[in-house]
């Protein structure tokens, strides 16, 4: 009888860093990954179309051409320019980041980081890579907005940007003209953008509609409680004040009533 044997899941790493570089590269070696590695853009970019690896971890400041150079280069590329694509960088400012996020880089890891976290990182990115290829293959169309429930939202705070986690989300709550975004731990942020908007682009499995004005995150609802025959008021962790379920909505908290 056979085995269907796994193939090996391929990692490019271009850093200029030869101790860093070789760190990773060792440590993802013992993760069971195949691991090539460059040390400036582009021996990284020759690397790209004659390895045609599974995932590229690239540093911003690399010789030659730098990382956004070879993420430009890549997008144009038609065979590689769907491969996963993770920066490495010391800078947080917010014109770095969404030019990286234009050009589009799957995640940023800043350094000083842990290896633990990297990995979290890659073997994220390969499943949703591996999950579009299957849905591809079955031409099927996602059912889920674009956000999965293990995504990082860049969301600008003030002048600061930071990506968070969309499984901290807990609730989005209309303040005209913005929607007012509140995370676990206290962060909050407006954006201009709709309720309508922000339904469609959250996973359903986890954020529902509790009234016109209000998306709650399950994960964080601790009660749920009838005011009447139609209405409820939905508790969520760390909050004092209670969301009013409309009728419109009051049908689909009841999915969640013991």
């Amino acid at each position: 009888m056979g085995f269907l044997v796994m193939a090996k899941k391929k990692i490019l790493i271009i850093e200029d860093s030869k101790k860093l570089l070789a760190n990773i590269k060792i440590f993802l070696e013992g993760m069971d990954f195949v691991v090539n590695t460059a040390l400036d853009g582009e021996a990284g970019l020759k690397q790209v179309k004659q390895w045609q690896p599974d995932l590229i971890i690239c540093d911003i400041n690399i010789p030659v051409k730098d990382g956004y150079q070879v993420l430009d280069e890549i997008s144009k590329d038609n065979k590689a320019k769907t491969i996963p694509f993770i920066f490495l960088t010391a800078k947080v400012e917010k014109e770095e980041l969404r030019k990286g996020m234009q050009l589009g880089a799957d995640d940023y890891i800043f350094k000083p980081f842990d290896l633990d976290d990297l990995l979290k990182s890659i073997n994220h990115r390969l499943e949703k890579q591996s999950q579009r290829k299957t849905k591809s293959s079955h031409n099927e169309l996602a059912q889920e907005g674009p956000y999965e429930i293990e995504d990082k939202m860049l969301l600008s705070f003030g002048k600061r940007m930071e990506f968070c986690p969309v499984k901290d989300l807990k609730f989005i709550k209309t303040e005209h003209p913005y929607a007012l975004l509140k995370f676990f731990g206290g962060k909050n942020t407006l954006i201009r953008k709709s309720l309508d908007e922000w339904e469609s682009l959250l996973p359903s499995k986890y954020f529902i509609r509790v009234h016109q004005s209000t998306i709650v995150n399950i994960e964080f609802v601790t009660k749920i409680e009838r005011i009447n025959k139609s209405a409820y008021i939905v508790r969520l962790k760390d909050e004092e004040e209670p969301f009013i379920v409309s009728r419109r909505f009051g049908q689909k908290i009841k999915t969640f009533l013991p």
